[in-house]
């Protein structure tokens, strides 16, 4: 028997509500392994299982509701701090929302098994207003079916289970050396990669005061909201004269969006690095003007500059080139009636 085993068997419960409350908080913790150890071990009756499981969902249950109630009266603050603190911020956060535009609370249960997930989950059900009652039932069920399952799992095999630790406890501590250093080397690269590509970006990004001067100077621009319909829906108000469009949908619709002027665009996290990313994709698809918005639409509304609601905002990016040939009639460019004139009777 390894000694973490042991360690388990003399404080298992305190163990597993500590170890999955503060995964749900956010930190990396390996609360997976632990759940099936918990699970092999209630097999040889050295762990109660009923117990366990539920000191898992009383864990997930509190450190949910501490993020819900924050993402109910802190929002944006709260996809703030995450977004500071997460290696894949944007994107985890993004992922999330749109679980969320596809199932609703199921989407609560579905990202209990997503690292990363299980953490943004709660705070963005805070913000779109659900009910704490029908949250905590959907919350109550993920936190079930996640520790249940992968106790179970525990439990069926915990013969291969034990032969697998037993294996690595032979192994010694270098195993445990390696382990740890991979993790480093990963958490390194992440680190580096978006570094990289935020110093890339630096020096074109633009900001809300240099945008709004530019709108108030009547220069022609293409302003991309890149925020996900669920987060849209949350918060339905634009930049005046921007279209949304989901960073997901960049890679597919970027032949609509105009080559003829400066792009600028957005989304809602304070490191705007969905909007870097998205630059340097339009850069590679041949759009040399485009600017990610420092400090995003947060950064705009800082300022007290105006916001439009989503009704009064252009449908869609085809727009953009009726608005150009506006513009250019309006300065006195003359515009080629293309229709077929009637004959004359």
């Amino acid at each position: 028997m390894t000694e973490a085993s042991q360690f388990l068997i003399l404080h298992g419960a305190p163990i597993v509500f500590v170890s999955v409350f503060l995964e749900q908080m956010g930190l990396p913790l390996p609360v997976v392994p632990l759940l099936l150890a918990a699970g092999a071990l209630s097999m040889t009756g050295q762990f109660d299982f009923l117990p366990g499981l539920g000191l898992t969902v009383l864990a997930c249950l509190a450190a949910d509701t501490f993020w819900f109630y924050l993402g109910r009266y802190r929002g944006d603050r709260v996809l703030g701090l995450l977004c500071r603190i997460s290696l894949e911020p944007d994107s985890c956060v993004r992922r999330t929302q749109n679980v969320f535009t596809r199932y609703g609370l199921r989407g609560v249960v579905v990202a209990k098994f997503v690292p990363g997930l299980s953490t943004v989950a709660p705070p963005l059900a805070g913000m779109s207003g659900v009910g704490i009652q029908r949250f905590l039932l959907a919350d109550g069920l993920g936190s079930v079916l996640y520790g249940g399952i992968f106790m179970c799992l525990g439990y069926l095999f915990s013969s291969q289970i034990q032969q697998v630790a037993s294996a690595l406890g032979n192994l010694g501590g270098g195993l445990v050396r390696l382990l740890i250093g991979l993790g480093v080397v990963y958490i390194g690269f992440k680190y580096w990669q978006r570094q990289r590509i935020l110093k890339e970006l630096r020096m074109a990004r633009i900001t809300a005061v240099e945008l709004r001067r530019r709108q108030e100077a009547g220069e022609l621009l293409a302003i991309l909201d890149l925020r996900s319909a669920a987060e849209l829906a949350r918060d339905p108000t634009l930049i005046p004269g921007a279209i949304h469009l989901a960073a997901e949908e960049v890679e597919r619709r970027h032949q609509e969006i105009p080559r003829d002027r400066e792009v600028v665009a957005y989304c809602s996290c304070p490191n705007e690095v969905s909007s870097a990313r998205v630059a340097l994709l339009l850069r590679r698809k041949g759009i040399a003007r485009v600017r990610p918005l420092l400090g995003g639409i947060n950064a705009w509304r800082d300022l007290n500059y105006p916001l439009e609601p989503v009704s009064l905002a252009p449908k869609g990016l085809g727009t953009i080139s009726t608005l150009a040939r506006e513009a250019k009639s309006a300065e006195g460019d003359t515009v080629v009636d293309e229709r077929p004139k009637r004959r004359a009777a």
